[in-house]
């Protein structure tokens, strides 16, 4: 089956035009340690790739769309990458200390991809799924969360995604648990330039072209007296492998 993501520009719109979320959420799981040998799962144009560097030693991304990684020498040089899938991850049983997942089991039949990362992930390791929202609203008022659901409405989200609560996942079943859980509140200052850069990076615009310009003109007024705060949701879940 074809994947939305299976596009040129979508691979380089996530690869340059993406705000640097990641490595935000990374220092907000507090790990008690670098890691040696480091996947993560669903890299997408290795943005969270990327981020792993300052805190493991090898990194790996596994992407399962190929035209996603067309960047990721440029964005991650540091990381190797696989293309594969959550639920058949091509690795040895217990060779990486630290797993990480950024939005990406949202796509992913879930059971089967938990038991995989639970079998890849060395006893003693960390698997830290974490996921984070649109920057739909800045902290300065409710314009810009206005905007959002007009653009929302004017180019809406294809369907695929599916909404994920780690603590409501079948952990012990898969192997693991849940031992911590944090939401995250981050607050990235962001011009004009940036901010349209990254609404028409995403999914929903078929056509960037088209996208730009309604952008462009609507974004413009909101901008006029400067830089925005764009306030971006999300948590962290640290989890483990489960007792026996």
């Amino acid at each position: 089956m074809a994947s939305v993501y299976d596009s040129e520009r979508l691979a380089a719109a996530y690869a340059f035009d993406r705000p640097p979320v990641h490595q935000h959420i990374l220092r907000a799981a507090r790990l008690d340690r670098p890691a040696h040998r480091a996947l993560d799962v669903g890299c997408g144009a290795g943005l969270s790739t990327a981020a792993l560097a300052s805190v493991a030693q090898h990194v790996i991304g596994l992407e399962p769309v190929p035209a996603m990684l067309a960047h990721s020498g440029t964005v991650a040089p540091r990381a190797r990458f696989v293309v594969g899938t959550a639920e058949q991850l091509p690795f040895g049983t217990g060779v990486f200390d630290l797993v990480t997942a950024a939005g990406s089991l949202n796509y992913a039949d879930l059971p089967p991809a938990l038991r995989e990362i639970a079998r890849v992930l060395a006893p003693g390791g960390t698997f830290l799924l974490y996921d984070f929202s649109e920057g739909r609203r800045s902290a300065s008022g409710d314009a810009l969360a206005d905007w959002f659901a007009a653009f929302e409405q004017r180019f809406p989200w294809p369907a695929g995604w599916r909404p994920l609560d780690p603590r409501e996942l079948p952990l012990a079943a898969c192997g693991l648990r849940l031992l911590d859980h944090t939401g995250i509140e981050l607050h990235l200052p962001t011009t004009f330039e940036d901010y349209l850069r990254y609404t028409v990076s995403g999914v929903n615009v078929d056509s960037a072209v088209e996208a730009r310009d309604w952008c462009r003109d609507t974004l413009a007024p909101l901008f006029a007296a400067g830089d925005l705060t764009v306030v971006v949701p999300g948590y962290v879940a640290t989890l483990s492998h489960a007792p026996v």
